[in-house]
């Protein structure tokens, strides 16, 4: 059969418009050969989405985006072309997010897995968008420029107190003292250097200083590490029990128990006490006294005086 020109040139024609249609489509993202899902969100605003922008699951592309349209109320309708046979329930959630300073905004779907329901052509999905980096930059900026001004706004009331504050006297003493301070600090600065010219002049005496100091600090140590080695704990327990002795034998003689408790205690035992003390002191007074009564010895066989007690016999009642 032959083709005559005008049935050439109609195909061509047809040929040419499927091939313009397919190019325009395949410019725009769009492949109509490839067999995929389109499902749609719907958000209030896309915050700079374009077509073409990628759509990622856990970080892979697993479609783009196909069409943004507006709706009459406001809303923006975008349509998105799945292209994977993971499966992807319709409760997933269809986020936009800021990829970085230079990739744009695109769409990253958080699958529900629990949910068993799968996307198919037609679908809803819900809508969610994460604020971007300039976005959430600005959000963290916003307070702090409002602190910034306030702080400048701060800086200009003090400034202008200042200026009121400072006249041309206070400015005077102000130079006065600041001259003040300048010569404090010279004068110190001379002191500093007399300081290190005497340590220079002392560095033996001060080093042999330091020798000795060392050596007491070791010769102490040695002291305590004795102390410390010596049974403490022991001498401290027998000294506590000597003072519970103590204490027990001031207990008895207080309670009255024992000689001396008696004599503490005793009335009638003091008593004699006392008077056998007196008698004892009568006895030797009267030995000084008269010792010939007490040691006899004669040649020629004088007699003996007779006993005469002394004056003072405290003895006597």
């Amino acid at each position: 059969m032959k083709l005559t020109k005008e049935i050439k040139t109609a195909v061509l024609v047809i040929v040419s418009i499927f091939l313009f249609i397919w190019g325009y489509n395949f410019l725009k993202g769009k492949d109509l050969f490839e067999s995929s899902t389109r499902v749609y969100v719907v958000y209030d605003n896309v915050a700079g989405l374009v077509n073409s922008a990628p759509v990622t699951l856990n970080g892979l592309a697993i479609g783009k985006v196909n069409a943004i349209t507006i709706q009459p109320d406001g809303k923006l309708l975008v349509e998105m072309q799945i292209n994977t046979d993971f499966p992807i329930s319709n409760s997933s959630i269809a986020e936009i997010y800021d990829s970085g300073l230079v990739g744009g905004r695109q769409i990253a779907i958080k699958p529900n897995f629990q949910d068993k329901n799968y996307i198919k052509t037609g679908d809803y999905l819900k809508a969610s968008s994460k604020l971007g980096i300039t976005d959430a930059l600005a959000q963290q900026l916003e307070p702090l420029q409002f602190k910034v001004q306030k702080l400048l706004d701060n800086a200009d009331v003090l400034f202008a107190n200042v200026n009121d504050i400072l006249d041309e006297k206070t400015k005077q003493n102000l130079k006065n003292s600041i001259s003040e301070l300048n010569k404090t600090l010279s004068e110190f600065s001379e002191v500093s250097k007399n300081l290190n010219g005497l340590v220079a002049e002392n560095k033996n005496k001060l080093n042999s200083t330091l020798t000795n100091l060392d050596k007491t600090t070791a010769n102490f140590s040695k002291i305590s590490d004795s102390i410390a080695s010596a049974n403490l704990g022991q001498t401290v327990k027998n000294l506590e029990k000597t003072l519970a002795n103590v204490d027990k034998i001031m207990s008895d003689i207080d309670s009255g128990k024992g000689t001396m408790g008696k004599l503490m205690k005793d009335d009638a035992m003091y008593t004699n006490f006392t008077n056998t003390s007196k008698e004892l002191e009568l006895l030797l007074q009267d030995v000084r006294l008269h010792p010939t009564r007490y040691v006899n010895v004669s040649l020629f066989g004088k007699k003996n005086k007779p006993y005469v007690a002394p004056v003072n016999d405290s003895i006597k009642k």
